[in-house]
């Protein structure tokens, strides 16, 4: 495969992962359930069950769950931001960067899930569903996926002119 092909399939993966990111972020700014209870259920869910890694607990349990509205507002936004810069390629590796501590986030909040002491890659199967978006974000932000199809590859500085 050419690096014109390899930078397509690139921009088709980017693209969907902001279908997904949409329809995250919809059913979170749409409804009411997210913000009003269902964010505060699972983090709170997350902490009373010991899924969270322990160094992250104290943050959570402090500056997270006491502000739980706010914070569902920020997921849902981010969320949002997130499916728009993939959709349209436009700021792509900052929006890669925050996408990526966001499953990492999610990927620590539910680590212990399996329980304590389980083989590790119960804990790696257990978030399955974090651990490749982390992955294609990192990928992302490696390697530009604004560029082709998207507004950051309009971007780029104009080669100089030569002088003739």
């Amino acid at each position: 495969m050419n690096d014109v092909n390899s930078r397509r399939v690139l921009a088709l993966v980017r693209i969907a992962v902001g279908v997904m990111f949409l329809f995250f972020a919809e059913y979170k700014i749409a409804g009411s359930d997210f913000v009003h209870g269902g964010f505060q259920k699972y983090i709170g869910g997350y902490v009373d069950q010991s899924q969270v890694v322990n160094w992250l607990r104290p943050t959570l349990t402090r500056y997270v769950l006491p502000h739980p509205y706010l914070w569902a507002r920020i997921v849902a936004w981010s969320e949002l931001l997130i499916a728009l810069s993939m959709l349209l390629g436009f700021w792509v590796r900052l929006a890669s960067f925050g996408g990526a501590v966001y499953m990492l986030a999610l990927t620590l909040s539910t680590w212990y899930a399996p329980g304590h002491g389980a083989p590790a890659w119960r804990y790696i199967g257990n978030n399955l569903d974090h651990i490749p978006l982390l992955m294609l974000f990192l990928v992302f932000l490696a390697f530009g996926a604004g560029q082709t199809w998207g507004l950051d590859g309009g971007r780029r500085a104009a080669p100089p002119k030569r002088k003739t």
